[in-house]
């Protein structure tokens, strides 16, 4: 039986494994990051926030990079410098994201191109790039984080729930397609989290809470499915939603 750690979740050991983490200077992918650090992966940090991004890998003692995940070229330059500096890929999380609430007769058409450019084309293209070097490392993990509102529909979600929808459906294709080449492909579906994101860029406003017991919560406490379905020890498990 393998240890567990306080929370009550297997211990893993990523020592000697390399990670990228998408949307990473803030929120749910710092935490991510973090997490990833702790348990001992090298970790690359990807966003467009470079001053937030920087710092938080200057902490954690990560590697920091600049790139916009709706950019096929941009990918490509990531992953040939990874390739470069680490001569492997083991896990890609497919975290970048942007989040607004509008009424679908009230979305602007260029928003919601952007949206899905970001959430759903920056998760395809990286699922795509990671493909060949994780063959070349052996195999690997790809977490894509979706949405409870890719699961139920809510009012003004019409952009971001059809963008986490879709990444479900993508992470299921994925799996399948890449399964036979030991690469595991798994969604994570996270409550509401209280983080920049969800407030637009700020913090929590005042008056607002959350019950625990609920779809909500914290970054820091709703990282674990990403960081266990990335470990060595679970390769069978593939093609999962769970709720994080």
């Amino acid at each position: 039986m393998r240890a567990l750690n306080g929370e009550g979740v297997p211990t893993i050991d990523l020592s000697g494994r390399v990670a990228i983490v998408t949307g990473a200077a803030q929120g749910q992918g710092a935490a991510e990051a973090r997490h990833f650090r702790d348990l001992g992966a090298t970790v690359i940090m990807v966003d467009i926030s470079d001053e937030k991004g920087e710092a938080v890998a200057s902490k954690i003692g990560a590697t920091y990079r600049h790139a916009d995940v709706s950019s096929a070229a941009a990918w490509e330059e990531l992953i040939a410098a990874v390739m470069a500096a680490h001569g492997r890929l083991d896990v890609l999380v497919n975290n970048a994201a942007v989040h607004w609430m509008r009424l679908i007769e009230d979305e602007k058409i260029e928003d919601f191109d952007r949206l899905i450019g970001v959430n759903l084309r920056g998760t395809f293209l990286g699922i795509k790039s990671a493909i060949a070097p994780m063959r070349a490392s052996g195999g690997g993990s790809i977490v894509n984080i979706a949405s409870i509102a890719g699961m139920r529909g809510f009012q003004q979600h019409g952009a971001y729930g059809a963008s986490k929808w879709a990444i479900r459906g993508l992470t299921k294709t994925a799996a399948a397609e890449l399964g036979p080449s030991g690469i595991r492909v798994n969604a994570v579906v996270p409550g509401t989290i209280d983080s920049p994101m969800a407030w637009g860029g700020g913090e929590m406003p005042a008056g607002v809470s959350f019950d625990a017991c609920h779809s909500a919560g914290w970054a820091r406490w709703r990282t674990s499915p990403r960081w266990w379905r990335s470990s060595p020890p679970t390769p069978r498990v593939t093609s999962r939603a769970p709720r994080s």
